[in-house]
């Protein structure tokens, strides 16, 4: 028996152990589904220790040491958005769109542009909600960045986006994204979805698109045989009940369909916001979302930690609690954390610092395409080479 699954045979062995924890405990041995009881009691009342091990026995099972990144940049086309979500830093109403930025098609082109040349394989684009920045005037960027890298993958837009788009167009969802799928939108981001429970989405985002649209968007996209990821933002006002609730219900649109890749908690970031009152989760509390997301979401096969949301080092430590992803290089294009006061302000990591990062934990880096296709693996690159592989591409 693998030595992970014998320390966590011993872990349930120990007697004063709650009944509860040793049957959520013998499910996870016994590769049995969690209930969404199974999922709170975790929460409330298992150690870190506990869920960690756990977490970290089913991130080996399924993808041994492997840890993945990708090369990818972001564009993000405004922060102006006609919604006005409590626990957002980084938009402006579009009221007060003097305050924001509005890239045109063309300051779009001139971002792609300057990756001519570098080894990206991903370009990730997502702002704000902005009136003039319709369905059409985005199907015309993605064409443009079709027709000059055809190879690059067009991941973008979030169901609050592409909800606002498709009611303003008057089609579908399913039609919506249909047209967005053959213009050239290859995959969706996980943004958008929060914490999908009425009760708190009132509180916290009650303008913008609900759970039962955004869940109908990604089976949209699905059923295109697109792949999509998913978020959810937590450690602000919801309790443990509603994070299972809003991943039970990804999990049940994942039994349908299989269309997802990656699921994404979302630290909630308490700077320049109306939330600004609700207290930050701790690591440890951080820690436990990540093993418990990957305890509940078995159908899930990878689990990303966001790694300038956290920092470097609190990603590093993600990798022995679930997690199998650590995201991208960013190279400095995106504002939507740093605005919001995460660990990281200026958000960039070379191919180089990323591979080191993950070695110093005794991971195995492995550079991945956006569908987990393997580019390059890492393992036994000499420190260094990968600033050669950098300037010969």
């Amino acid at each position: 028996m693998p030595e992970r699954a014998l320390i966590a045979e011993a872990l349930l062995s120990q007697p004063s152990l709650l009944p509860e924890l040793r049957i959520a405990g013998e499910k996870v041995l016994n590769k049995e589904r969690l209930t969404e009881e199974d999922g709170v009691v975790l929460f409330e009342k298992a150690s870190l220790p506990f869920v960690g091990i756990l977490a970290n026995l089913v991130r080996e099972r399924l993808h041994g040491d492997t840890t993945y990144f990708n090369r990818n940049f972001h564009i993000e086309p405004t922060n102006v958005c006609v919604f006005s979500c409590k626990f957002c830093s980084y938009s402006r109403l579009y009221a007060k769109r003097e305050e924001g930025w509005e890239l045109s098609t063309e300051q779009m082109m001139h971002i792609v542009r300057s990756y001519d040349g570098k080894p990206v394989t991903e370009v990730h684009i997502v702002g704000g909600v902005h009136p003039r920045m319709t369905m059409q005037f985005f199907m015309d960027l993605m064409r443009q960045i079709k027709a000059h890298r055809p190879e690059l993958h067009i991941k973008g837009y979030t169901p609050v986006e592409l909800d606002y788009m498709f009611r303003k167009a008057k089609v579908s969802p399913e039609e919506g994204m249909k047209l967005m799928h053959e213009a050239g939108l290859d995959s969706l981001p996980g943004g958008g979805a929060e914490i999908f429970h009425p009760e708190i989405r009132q509180q916290i985002c009650a303008d913008k698109v609900d759970a039962e649209g955004w869940l109908r968007i990604h089976e949209a996209a699905h059923n295109l045989g697109m792949h999509t990821n998913a978020t959810m933002l937590y450690g602000h006002i919801e309790k443990y009940w509603h994070r299972i609730d809003h991943m039970k219900r990804l999990r049940d649109l994942q039994d349908k369909t299989g269309g997802f890749n990656t699921f994404i908690p979302l630290k909630f970031r308490n700077h320049d916001n109306e939330m600004s009152n609700v207290p930050e989760s701790s690591v440890i509390e951080d820690m436990k979302m990540y093993a418990v997301a990957r305890l509940f979401m078995d159908n899930f096969p990878h689990l990303k930690a966001y790694w300038p949301m956290l920092g470097r080092q609190n990603a590093q430590l993600t990798l022995s609690f679930g997690v199998n992803d650590i995201d991208g290089t960013i190279d400095d294009t995106t504002k939507i954390y740093s605005m919001a006061g995460s660990e990281e302000q200026n958000p960039a990591m070379s191919t180089t610092e990323l591979v080191a990062l993950i070695k110093q934990v005794n991971r195995k880096p492995v550079e991945r395409d956006t569908l987990y296709n393997v580019i390059k693996d890492y393992t036994d690159t000499a420190p260094g080479s990968e600033v050669l592989t950098e300037v010969l591409h």
